[in-house]
C-alpha cells in the first residue's frame, strides 16, 4: 500500500519545518523576544498572504483538486486579519501596511498557483492552515503577555479558530481529506515539492523581517541617530563645493581658493573637534 499523502508530505518536509521554526525570528517569538515593531510586520505580510491564498481558493473552490479542502468557515483568515490590521494600523490600514519584497515573492507564487496549476493550492493551504492550528494559541499567549494585549483578543484575532471546536479533531480530518485526492503520481510528487517550497517561503519571510528589525534597531543606535544624521547632512551639503556635470570636482579647484580662506576653514575645524571632545 502506498503511502497516505498528509504522511508523505510530513515526512518530506522535516527538514524545511524545522528550519522554520529555528529561524531567528521564530526562536525570539518562542522565547517572547517579540516588539509590537515586528509584530506589526509579521501580521501585515500575514494579511498580504492570505489575502492571495484565499483569493485563488475562492476561484478554485469547485475544482475538483481542491474542493475537498475547502473549509472557509473553519479555516480562512483573511476577516480575522482584516480585525488585527485596524487594531494595529489604525482605520486607514489599507493605506500603510507595508508590504516587504519576501511578501510580494510569495504572493506572486500564490498567484502563479491559483491561476496555472490549482492542485498545488492543496500544498499552500497545508503549509499555512494546520500550521496556524498546530501553534496558533501559544503564539497567541506568548504575544498577549509580551506585547502587554487585552485578554480579550485585540490585536490577535488571526490566531483565534472559533468554529474548530477541536484542533486535533479538525486536523485528523482535514489530513483524512488530503488523502482522498485522487492525483496521478506525477501530480502528487508536485505537490510534496511545492510543501517544501511553501516552507522555504516562510523561512525567507522571517528571515527578511529578522533583516528588518535588526536594521531599525542599528539605526536607531546613539551613533546613527536620525537628528545627529540630519545635521551631518546639512553641513556636508553647505560646504561641498560645486560638481561638474560629469560628476566629478574640478582639477583645479585647490587653486580657486585663497589661502586666507582655506587657513580660515582649518581653524574653525579644530575649534569644532575641540568643543566636541569636550561635550563628550
Amino acid at each position: 500500500m502506498s503511502q497516505d499523502l498528509s504522511e508523505a508530505v510530513k515526512e518530506a518536509t522535516r527538514e524545511v519545518h524545522s528550519q522554520a521554526e529555528n529561524s531567528e525570528f521564530m526562536k525570539n517569538f518562542q522565547k517572547g523576544q517579540v516588539t509590537r515593531e515586528g509584530f506589526k510586520l509579521l501580521m501585515a505580510s500575514l494579511y498580504h498572504v492570505y489575502a492571495a491564498l484565499e483569493e485563488e481558493i475562492e476561484h478554485n473552490k469547485q475544482n475538483l483538486v481542491y474542493a475537498p479542502l475547502y473549509f472557509p468557515e473553519e479555516l480562512h483568515r483573511r476577516a480575522a486579519l482584516e480585525q488585527d490590521m485596524a487594531f494595529w494600523y489604525g482605520p486607514r490600514w489599507q493605506e500603510v501596511i507595508p508590504y516587504t519584497q519576501a511578501t510580494g515573492h510569495y504572493v506572486r507564487r500564490l498567484r502563479e498557483v491559483g491561476r496555472l496549476e490549482p492542485e498545488l493550492l492543496v500544498a499552500h493551504a497545508y503549509t499555512r492552515y494546520l500550521g496556524d492550528l498546530s501553534g496558533g494559541q501559544v503564539l497567541k499567549k506568548i504575544a498577549q503577555k509580551a506585547l502587554d494585549l487585552p485578554g480579550s483578543g485585540e490585536g490577535v484575532a488571526f490566531f483565534t479558530f472559533p468554529n474548530v471546536v477541536s484542533a486535533t479533531k479538525f486536523k485528523q480530518l482535514y489530513r483524512s481529506r488530503m488523502n482522498s485526492l485522487e492525483m496521478t503520481p506525477e501530480v502528487r510528487q508536485r505537490v510534496i515539492e511545492e510543501v517544501k517550497a511553501s516552507f522555504l517561503l516562510n523561512i525567507q519571510l522571517f528571515e527578511e523581517l529578522q533583516e528588518l528589525l535588526t536594521r531599525n534597531t542599528k539605526d536607531q543606535s546613539p551613533t546613527k541617530a536620525p537628528g545627529l544624521h540630519r545635521q551631518e547632512g546639512s553641513r556636508a551639503q553647505d560646504s561641498t563645493p560645486t560638481e561638474t556635470p560629469g560628476g566629478k570636482l574640478p582639477l583645479n579647484i585647490l587653486s580657486q581658493v585663497p589661502l586666507v580662506q582655506w587657513v580660515l576653514t582649518l581653524s574653525f575645524l579644530v575649534a569644532t573637534v575641540a568643543v566636541g571632545l569636550y561635550a563628550m
